[in-house]
């Protein structure tokens, strides 16, 4: 069996893609999954959060764009999950792709070698809908859609599903939307719940597990060198990630991480304005 693909994307920033992508794969790490994850950010703050220094090291992923190395050669086992890094140096690769044919197929075509290692593969995208995320969604099964529940969330998602359906249509067929990440979350703002509503009722798109709630700990963690998921705080957003990573591994999500989610079905309804029926 070879592994699912997730992309992680959004092209506005901040809104918790690195994040998202780090504590779903440790928590998938957690259920015996092996996975792999995909720096796609020339910013390289995947590589950073798991305790590298982009600026340090090689090869990357830049290597395999340019054509020195396989994407195989540049893997770093981390504990739990393996990486494949990326630094700055991505972005002058970005502009070196656009004169190569096929240049959207490449990260698949490195992939390809690799799906029967893993369970899963998740492609952190950069915040932009250039070519590099262009291959990250070739390469993919599905995508996940970090979003934080503020006014102007709705109009990267646009611009986002705009490029999925381009994508659909010339590249990859076969790709999906498996739905929303509800990030850095705050129950409290009728705000926060008011645009949550709008987003999937606008889009007509699923909330993936219960969402994130915010917690300046998520911000912290990139210093510590792994996920809070790896290092089994109490942070509720935590239990969060561990309820998406079941859902995305079609396992039954288990109602006690529903709950230290802040995620009740008296909760989801007062959030949703829905009837609470046990599922996330």
């Amino acid at each position: 069996m070879t592994a699912t693909v997730f992309a992680v994307a959004n092209q506005k920033g901040g809104v918790g893609k690195t994040t998202t992508t780090l504590n779903v794969a440790a928590a998938m790490a957690e259920l015996d999954a092996a996975v792999l994850v995909v720096d796609l950010d020339p910013q390289g703050c995947l590589t950073f959060s798991l305790g590298y220094d982009p600026d340090a090291i090689e090869p990357s992923l830049n290597d395999t764009v340019v054509g020195r190395t396989s994407m195989a050669d540049t893997i770093i086992q981390h504990g739990e999950v393996d990486i494949v890094p990326a630094n700055i140096d991505l972005a002058g690769a970005e502009v070196t792709l656009l004169s190569r044919t096929g240049r959207e197929y490449l990260l698949r075509g490195e992939l390809g070698d690799l799906l029967e290692s893993y369970d899963v593969v998740l492609i952190d995208c950069a915040p932009s809908l250039g070519v590099l995320t262009i291959n990250g969604l070739t390469a993919a099964d599905e995508v996940l859609i970090p979003v934080q529940c503020e006014t102007l969330s709705h109009r990267g998602v646009s611009q986002l599903l705009e490029t999925i359906s381009d994508v659909k249509r010339l590249t990859n067929r076969a790709l999906s939307v498996r739905g929303l990440v509800a990030t850095m979350f705050d129950s409290r703002p009728r705000h926060s719940r008011e645009v949550l509503q709008d987003l999937l009722a606008r889009y007509d798109l699923p909330l993936i597990g219960p969402p994130v709630r915010k917690s300046v700990r998520f911000a912290e963690a990139p210093t510590g060198g792994a996920s809070l998921v790896s290092a089994r705080t109490g942070v509720p957003g935590t239990a969060a990630y561990r309820a998406i990573a079941q859902e995305l591994l079609g396992y039954e999500v288990d109602p006690q991480l529903l709950e230290a989610a802040g995620w009740s079905d008296a909760q989801r309804e007062a959030v949703l304005g829905l009837a609470g029926d046990g599922s996330a």
